[in-house]
């Protein structure tokens, strides 16, 4: 993103999230989006009053959150061109517009927010100031911010005042403030715009209906022969022209990693769940059990923003809600309650390809991360035949991007191999001569030193069969390099891996690449 666009709101957040949060509450308030009774709910303790941070981690933590704003006001100017271009086409009239501001609630990620996003996606934790150094001292300091070098994500107490006046970040299922989210409906030639909110209680599922609905279609039984599950959501047609319209949806439930919820006609049990957001640790996962999980319970009717639990006062309701999720969770797969946090507690077990071998040509391009072999978490060999020009250069494969990964490439015929760690460590092998003209068997050895998370890993780089260089990496990323990257033969596209070639991507091989021979080996 431009750095012009995070310009924009320089000091519009020095205040912090505390402030911001209590700003958005009155600002709702006076704008009539939520309830003139809603209550503000409290800043849990597990997240640190704006007060207690140094002045350089403000900031630092305000210009994430102003590359933040910058940046969702120019997803919003691309959207606008989309209805900008509809409009010229003569086509706007008649077209119907769902326009999602968000796909959860805002992200708590960040933790204490972070230069990269990766860091808390594979469990390192690594202190802030240490972060900001790093920032400083390898990528100019708060100006790369928002540029391609980096992938960093706000602090967590920011994603708590977005969700303003509710509970909850994203991937809290149990609150509002990890679910609830602005849908805006346009349609000129059929809805007359006014200015009250629509309150009742839709979720995505519903939009397919509608458009079924508006259209005046039953929705296919059968597609290519092969028997449709059917739709599980409700139209809100209704809602376009009467504002006090009653929901046709009557309950869904709620799950994410142990968080979870029963809503039913303005009432809503919800448990938290075991894993908070912004904390890194997992301690004490392993030992949860959801069957003495705490429920709470909230008339949402009268409680816009789940602050105040009445389980006490209605255990019958609380029960009724209880079996309901029940219900619901075996009608939808949803058991075992948490099972997506496997992956958290075992990296080694995560979602991808159950082979221990594979051989990979030129034509490979695109593949991503989580199904590309496992060059930074596993132990490996990699083999790699090719016909190497004179002064060769260029990438002969990469895995992952800026964000972190490794790439093996020449340049001006000397041969490199690079373990990038979440951006945060850097490790570089290098030939000590240049490698000459001709066919040539490379090898990278990459082995683990223990099966801990982030544990380190000793990295032999050969040239037919003789050994050019050895380093030890000291952390390495135990669930993935990349949530969008991927695995490239003969160049680099994307983001690159090393900023050493940053400037030349996709910096393709300027040699002949005949066989990428990728091998698991034992781990510790």
């Amino acid at each position: 993103m431009a750095k012009e666009w995070a310009d924009k709101y320089k000091g519009k957040f020095d205040a912090g999230w505390d402030a911001y949060r209590q700003q958005a509450f009155q600002q709702q308030k006076a704008m009539g989006w939520i309830p003139a009774d809603a209550q503000l709910t409290p800043r849990p303790a597990s997240l640190p009053d704006w007060d207690s941070l140094t002045p350089e981690e403000k900031r630092f933590n305000a210009r994430e959150m102003e590359v933040f704003a910058g940046f969702l006001e120019h997803v919003d100017t691309q959207a606008g061109k989309i209805v900008d271009e509809l409009e010229r086409e003569g086509i706007r009239d008649n077209t119907l517009i769902f326009y999602v501001l968000s796909d959860n609630g805002a992200s708590a990620e960040g933790i204490q927010g972070t230069i990269n996003e990766m860091l808390t996606l594979n469990g390192v934790e690594i202190p802030v100031a240490q972060q900001i150094k790093i920032l400083n001292e390898q990528y100019g300091g708060l100006a790369a911010l928002g540029g391609p070098k980096l992938e960093e994500h706000y602090n967590a107490g920011w994603a708590w005042a977005a969700e303003s006046p509710f509970q909850g970040t994203k991937l809290v299922a149990g609150y509002f403030g990890g679910t609830r989210v602005p849908l805006a409906v346009s349609w000129p030639k059929r809805i007359h715009p006014d200015q009250t909110v629509r309150s009742q209680f839709y979720g995505v599922a519903d939009i397919a209906p509608t458009i079924y609905d508006v259209l005046g279609i039953a929705p296919p039984t059968i597609v290519n022969g092969v028997v449709q599950i059917g739709l599980d959501g409700v139209s809100m047609r209704t809602t376009f022209s009467d504002a006090a319209a009653p929901s046709q949806r009557r309950q869904q439930y709620f799950e994410t990693l142990g968080s979870r919820a029963m809503y039913q006609d303005g009432w809503m049990a919800s448990v938290f769940g075991p894993r908070t957001p912004w904390i890194a640790s997992l301690a004490g996962l392993a030992g949860w059990d959801p069957r003495q999980d705490q429920w709470a319970l909230y008339d949402v009717t009268h409680d816009y923003s789940q602050a105040v639990d009445v389980a006490a006062q209605h255990p019958e309701k609380l029960a009724q809600l209880k079996a309901l999720f029940d219900t619901e969770a075996r009608a939808n797969n949803v058991y075992p309650i948490g099972a997506g946090m496997f992956p958290l507690l075992r990296p080694s077990e995560r979602v991808g390809s159950n082979k221990t071998e594979w051989h990979f040509n030129a034509a490979v391009q695109r593949l991503p991360d989580l199904a590309a072999p496992r060059f930074g978490a596993r132990s490996n060999r990699v083999t790699v035949e090719a016909e190497v020009p004179a002064q060769a250069s260029g990438v002969v494969y990469k895995d992952g991007g800026t964000a972190g990964g490794v790439t093996l490439y020449f340049d001006r015929g000397y041969l490199h191999y690079e373990y990038n760690a979440m951006a945060v460590v850097r490790t570089k092998l290098r030939s000590p001569k240049k490698i000459a003209a001709g066919p040539h068997r490379i090898e990278v050895l990459t082995v683990m030193t223990s099966a801990k998370r982030a544990a380190p890993a000793e990295l032999v780089l050969k040239v037919d069969g003789v050994e050019q260089a050895r380093a030890t990496v000291p952390m390495t990323a135990s669930l993935a390099f990349s949530a969008s990257e991927t695995f490239d033969v003969g160049g680099n596209p994307g983001s690159p891996v090393s900023l050493d070639y940053f400037d030349r991507v996709p910096f393709k091989f300027n040699g002949r690449i005949g066989d990428v021979h990728v091998v698991y080996l034992p781990n510790p």
